[in-house]
C-alpha cells in the first residue's frame, strides 16, 4: 500500500504533498489544494492512503483508497 502525507512545510507557509514520507512531491500555497492533489495521487494508486497532519505534525486525519 502506497502512503501519502499532507504535511505544512517548516514555516507553515505552504503544504507539501510526500509520497512514502519521503520525496516531496511538490508544494502548494494552500492546505486544500495540496489535500485535492494527494487525493487524486491516491486514487491513481491503489491501494494507498494519505496521512494529513496538522502544524504540529500530529495525524489529523486519514484517508484510504
Amino acid at each position: 500500500m502506497k502512503e501519502y502525507s499532507v504535511a505544512p512545510n517548516k514555516d507553515v507557509t505552504g503544504w507539501i504533498v510526500k509520497i512514502e514520507d519521503v520525496a516531496p512531491t511538490d508544494e502548494y500555497d494552500e492546505r486544500d489544494t495540496a489535500v485535492a492533489k494527494a487525493k487524486e495521487l491516491a486514487e491513481e494508486n491503489k491501494p494507498s492512503r494519505i496521512l494529513i497532519l496538522d502544524q504540529n505534525h500530529e495525524i489529523e486525519d486519514e484517508i484510504k483508497y
